[in-house]
């Protein structure tokens, strides 16, 4: 696998080409103190600015994680394209109403009473550095390419990883 580290606007489009087709993200927080706590959260949507708009329960550990300390971490997977994706920023917790308003859809109404929920909060993240794993193949030409490895000790690119520098 080859490294390429990436840094602002290419950092960004690396990122958003990623990010934008995985919708489920593994939110963690108290990074500080061990065991750090990790849920998984489906993104409402991911800006062009690289932000990721979440929604949650103020009630929530991760909310009061947030509280304590914004620092938040998102670990992004697809198996099926073997892109791999973590980043690091802060989370900011909101009661954006004009958010709420455009993002609310019956799929929420699992987790909150409704749109006027008082537990309901926008949770905003926005990362500042990463690092990222993309094959660019699926998984059978990637296992092709490492069998060939094993066989021949011939190297073969499986792909690139890098530093993102949002």
């Amino acid at each position: 696998m080859s490294t390429k580290n990436l840094i602002q606007q290419e950092a960004r489009e690396k990122y958003l080409e990623m990010a934008k087709d995985i919708k489920t993200a593994m939110m963690l927080t108290n990074l500080g103190e061990a065991p750090v706590h990790a849920i998984p959260m489906g993104s409402k949507e991911i800006l062009d600015s690289g932000d990721v708009i979440f929604f949650s329960k103020s009630t929530s550990e991760h909310n009061t994680n947030i509280e304590k300390d914004n620092r938040t971490q998102l670990i992004f997977s697809d198996n099926s394209s073997k892109e791999f994706l973590s980043v690091y920023g802060t989370t900011v917790i909101s009661k954006n109403k004009e958010l709420i308003n455009k993002y609310y859809d019956n799929l929420d109404n699992n987790w909150f009473e409704s749109k006027e929920d008082p537990t309901l909060t926008v949770l905003i993240f926005s990362p500042t550095e990463g690092h990222y794993w993309d094959t660019k193949t699926n998984a059978i030409i990637t296992l092709a390419k490492l069998a060939y490895t094993k066989i021949t000790g011939d190297e073969t690119q499986i792909g690139e990883s890098g530093s993102l520098k949002l």
